[in-house]
Parts: structure tokens; C-alpha cells; sequence
């Protein structure tokens, strides 16, 4: 599974905005509805516009991620004289996923996904679980790092802080104490603490592994209304 970090909210946000226009949603819901790949004459034929409008508002779905677009000749014929390939539309194979405030429930599903398959014998479930996670946040660790000069903790804290916000924990800097303000996995870890709450520290302190920095700590502290670890920097990162 991929380290590099999700789409922003931005983008994501911006995309399906689009489909707030009723022929871009029209179009894409046609589109979306279909077992094949779908042509611009098809696709305004079916939402009643012209061809020309049709090609404006599914190329915008295309630039925006939500359609894919390829080329093949409808005819079935090739050589001098089989016309020009046909431009073609499919719904886009890329998540949009936006909730407010910010979750990563698909990030768990397949961290737990992944502990469940890995669990054999002896091994308990959460402990292939917490394995899974440390595996991901050292990944994503590792890819944030690269190509960083080396510095001090508080260097790597600020790159950290940048990765954290794009997976949605909303860090802030307390005092030399990086606070998450928010937790991705929030409905999960209300129903099920300890595994989800020990899943995301694994995931964290992976994460810090992976970035290589002498003297950042992540650290379970559970405070109302937050993420259920800090990262913290000791006297030797300082």
C-alpha cells in the first residue's frame, strides 16, 4: 500500500463542486450509470444538449478527476479511412472522500484489513493490527524524509506537521508539543478505543521511525475533543 499522502481537501472539495452545475452532475451521473465507456454524441443525447456542450462540461469531469477519458475507433475498423478515434468517458477508478470534520475511515479499514491477515497463531489480532500500522507510518515517514538535509527535531517537526494535516489530524504546535487536534478515525475509536486508539499510536510512532528524527516521541495522551497521541520533543532533539 502506497505512503504518499492523500489528495488535498482542496482539491477534493473543488472537484466535487463541480457536480453542484445540473448538466456537469447530469452528465457524470449517465456516465457513472453505464457498464461501457460512453461517447460525447451518446452522453448529450442522453442529458438533451448539444454535442459541443456535452464535450465542454465531461472534459472539466475529466481535469477534475472524476472521469477518465480514452480513445478507440467506434467503427471497429482501422487503416486509411476508419475515421478518427472517438473520444470515450468512464467514471473515474479515484476516491473522492470528503467529511467535515476530516476522517480516514478507509485508511483504517484496510490497516485492520490488513492486521486480520496477518494475524496467524500466537499473534493476536491487535498486536498484527499495530503491526500493520507501523508499517504504513514508517512508509510514509521514509517518503516525507526524503531528500531532507539533516536537521533538528523541531526541523523534521514542521515536515511532520505538514504530512499530519494532509491525513486530516489537524496538528498545532503547543508550547514544543505537536497537539492533533482532530482524530481521522474518530467514529472507529469511539465504538472500539483500545484497538483503533492502539492502531493510530502504532501508526504515529512509525511514522517518526520512518522520519528519522533523534528526539521526537509520539506519546498517548488521551484530551476531550483530541487525537489520542502528542508528538513530542525531548531535550536531546531540541
Amino acid at each position: 500500500m502506497s505512503a504518499s499522502p492523500p489528495r488535498s481537501f482542496d482539491d477534493q472539495v473543488v472537484a466535487v463542486a463541480l457536480l453542484s452545475e445540473p448538466v456537469r452532475r447530469s452528465l457524470y451521473s449517465y456516465v457513472s450509470s453505464r457498464a461501457g465507456d460512453v461517447g460525447r454524441d451518446e452522453a448529450a443525447a442522453a442529458v438533451g444538449i448539444d454535442r459541443s456542450l456535452a464535450a465542454f462540461h465531461l472534459d472539466k469531469l475529466v481535469e477534475r478527476g472524476l472521469l477518465e477519458a480514452s480513445f478507440r475507433r467506434l467503427t471497429g475498423r482501422t487503416g486509411p479511412g476508419s475515421g478518427r478515434p472517438s473520444k470515450l468517458y468512464r467514471r473515474s477508478a479515484v476516491d473522492h472522500d470528503i467529511t467535515l470534520p476530516p476522517r480516514r475511515y478507509g485508511l483504517a479499514a484496510r490497516l485492520l484489513a490488513q492486521g486480520v491477515e496477518a494475524a496467524a497463531g500466537a499473534t493476536p489480532a491487535p498486536e498484527a493490527v499495530d503491526g500493520a500500522a507501523r508499517r504504513f507510518g514508517r512508509g510514509l515517514g521514509t517518503s516525507i524524509g526524503e531528500g531532507l538535509a539533516p536537521g533538528t527535531a523541531p526541523d523534521r517537526c514542521a515536515v511532520l506537521s505538514e504530512a499530519l494535516g494532509s491525513y486530516g489530524y489537524e496538528p498545532f504546535d503547543d508550547d514544543g508539543v505537536l497537539r492533533l487536534r482532530n482524530c481521522p478515525f474518530h467514529a472507529l475509536a469511539e465504538e472500539h478505543r483500545a484497538l483503533v486508539c492502539g492502531m493510530n499510536r502504532a501508526l504515529l510512532e512509525g511514522v517518526v521511525e520512518g522520519l528519522g528524527a533523534e528526539g521526537l516521541e509520539a506519546r498517548p495522551e488521551f484530551e476531550p475533543g483530541h487525537c489520542c497521541v502528542t508528538v513530542t520533543i525531548g531535550p536531546e532533539g531540541s
